[in-house]
């Protein structure tokens, strides 16, 4: 999603504005602050920006000029104008290869590798699991919230690998989304990370909001404006001394949620250079050690995080489906190389 520049025309040029944005706000929508519903809406910007945009009437609703304080209803229509045409968005097909568990008419579980962008954005136009849907399918559904992510319930970031549903209905792409609304669709995500949590099973409920140091990670915030609930489950699977194996239950679906979760309790996933863990935080820095280290680094040079189930009720049928993903390759050989360590 384009982001908003530093410096935004004001109205004066309001004929050589182009909408770049159109998000129409859920019917559930609680009252809100426009530029705090916008945070999370739009990538790449601020509050600061936002805030800006809305002074200079380059944010309307519905075709309307309002002021920074508005607080959206649902069903309004927001737009953002900006001086410069909006990319073309088109998404093209491409015969990507990707891993089907399980297909019906409504809806496709697929496994995702690492390394794969889910959704086209800045500097991943192409190559993503978008452009691969939209070649095997032709046809997908579209949610309505100002971004065209066909197909897509729900993503997971670049380097974490796993299950992910896909709607292929208009049908099944409003009854996930509403399970995930709800928070009712069960995921379980393994993650190696560093050094043993005190206790073997915990529950981690924070505010989350992006990092105002690193936009691009998140971070835990006591601002109740900014911030959005965050809950995650973990429990200890097995204890490695300096590392250890857990799972995690997600309650919310937040960006970044268990990466900035176990960073903030002090465990960073293990190799996760956006949050710290591609560091030896655990069992000092002895030559024969440090090289142990570096080699499992080499081994997954990527945050140690799968998705490993993803249980839902089934948006035509109602019957409850429940998926498992064994450890990929990489993640595999880590933990075998750390158990012989050990």
């Amino acid at each position: 999603m384009n982001q908003l520049p530093e410096n935004i025309l004001s109205s004066d040029d309001e004929e050589d504005l182009y909408e770049h944005h159109r998000i129409v706000v859920d019917k559930g929508q609680s009252l809100i602050r426009i530029d705090k519903f916008l945070i999370d809406r739009l990538a790449h910007t601020s509050r600061n920006k936002i805030q800006n945009a809305i002074d200079t009437h380059n944010i309307r609703v519905n075709n309307q000029i309002i002021k920074a304080n508005y607080k959206v209803k649902p069903a309004d229509i927001i737009t953002v104008l900006l001086p410069t045409p909006p990319r073309n968005t088109e998404l093209l097909p491409e015969n990507i290869p990707i891993n089907i568990i399980y297909e019906d008419e409504h809806l496709i579980i697929l496994d995702k590798p690492a390394g794969m962008v889910v959704h086209p954005a800045h500097g991943n136009w192409t190559g993503t699991l978008v452009n691969a849907l939209v070649y095997y399918l032709q046809n997908l559904p579209a949610p309505q919230h100002g971004e065209y992510r066909p197909g897509l319930v729900h993503r997971i970031d670049k380097d974490t690998s796993g299950l992910m549903v896909i709607a292929k209905t208009d049908l099944a792409m409003s009854h996930l989304a509403r399970q995930f609304f709800d928070h009712t669709i069960n995921r379980i995500y393994k993650a190696l990370v560093w050094g043993v949590p005190k206790s073997p099973e915990g529950r981690i409920e924070t505010l989350l909001a992006r990092n105002p140091r690193d936009r691009k990670t998140v971070a835990v915030t006591e601002d109740e404006y900014i911030g959005k609930i965050a809950i995650t489950n973990y429990k200890i699977l097995q204890d490695y001394t300096y590392v250890s194996l857990i799972e995690c239950k997600l309650e919310t679906g937040r960006t970044h949620q268990i990466r900035a979760h176990m960073k903030h309790i002090g465990h960073p996933i293990f190799s996760d250079a956006s949050y710290g863990g591609d560091q030896i935080l655990r069992g000092g820095q002895l030559p024969k050690y440090k090289q142990f280290i570096e080699n499992c680094f080499a081994i997954m040079p990527r945050q140690a995080l799968h998705a490993y189930t993803l249980g839902f009720v089934h948006p035509a049928t109602k019957k409850e489906m429940y998926f498992e993903s064994i450890l990929p390759p990489d993640f595999d050989a880590l933990l075998q190389k750390i158990k012989n360590y050990s």
